[in-house]
């Protein structure tokens, strides 16, 4: 007769292997949410957030580059409709939607998180958080406030300037894009990896290094930019308030009140 130890199958622990969870069907009513949320952060939040950093590089040429890009920007037919659909809708999704699952969830930070890198998926939660503030701050200041710059696009390298001269104001850019720009960067990666563009972990781990890449070149860029408004070159046109630019251009039914 057997003993008992013989019968004993010894059990070997098995390391799970670090990486994304991908999304999966079946997995409650969330599935769609979640998907529709991880799509949005690319498509058209990510694309816009690349058009924006693209458009405020102009700065670097001068203030008159900067402006014939607005005038381009907000000339664009249908512009109005473009930033409600295209922009404000989708940052309001991703952005909401994005807290609500910062809300549910636990911080896995300094804990036993087998999928992602602990203090990544922190930073990943935080920096979406501390951005989307930044983007509703910059938003109101730059288009709900002060010179209209749908009226007045020749106001806008001004404006901008103007707006750095606070301390505060660039505290607040500093930490806005280097938010930004890692959430986005590193949301890359985490996109990939949940949709099964990257398989395995060596794939994984080069992902992430794209995404962290892609991160640093966007705040090199946004801060490179900042400095173009901060400390103009000393050959730019000097850029001065015009009190015309108080008085809207356009009533309340359309009509043009003052041209150019």
């Amino acid at each position: 007769m057997a003993s008992p130890a013989s019968d004993t199958v010894a059990v070997r622990p098995t390391n799970v292997p670090r990486g994304v969870p991908p999304l999966r069907a079946g997995q409650g009513r969330q599935f769609f949410w979640r998907r529709l949320h991880s799509l949005s952060g690319i498509i058209p939040v990510g694309a816009f957030l690349i058009e924006h950093f693209i458009s405020n590089a102009f700065a670097t040429n001068g203030p008159q580059a900067y402006t014939d890009q607005v005038k381009f920007l907000t000339g664009l037919p249908f512009a109005f409709w473009l930033e409600v659909f295209g922009i404000y809708i989708p940052l309001l999704f991703h952005g909401g939607y994005g807290l609500w699952i910062w809300w549910r969830g636990e911080s896995n930070a300094g804990g036993a998180y087998p999928w992602t890198n602990n203090w990544m998926y922190g930073v990943q939660r935080w920096t979406g958080i501390i951005a989307f503030a930044y983007i509703f701050f910059h938003t109101w200041e730059m288009r709900f406030s002060g010179v209209h710059l749908f009226d007045y696009p020749q106001a806008a390298f001004w404006k901008v300037e103007n707006s750095l001269q606070s301390p505060l104001v660039i505290g607040a850019y500093v930490i806005g894009i280097l938010c930004a720009s890692w959430h986005f960067g590193y949301g890359i990666f985490l996109f990939s990896a949940k949709w099964g563009l990257v398989t395995g972990e060596r794939g994984r781990r080069r992902m992430q290094r794209v995404g962290i890449l892609i991160a640093g070149i966007f705040m090199a860029i946004g801060l490179y930019t900042m400095s173009a408004f901060i400390k103009p070159k000393a050959d730019w046109p000097k850029q001065q308030y015009n009190p015309e630019w108080s008085q809207p251009r356009h009533g309340r039914t359309g009509e043009v009140l003052k041209s150019e």
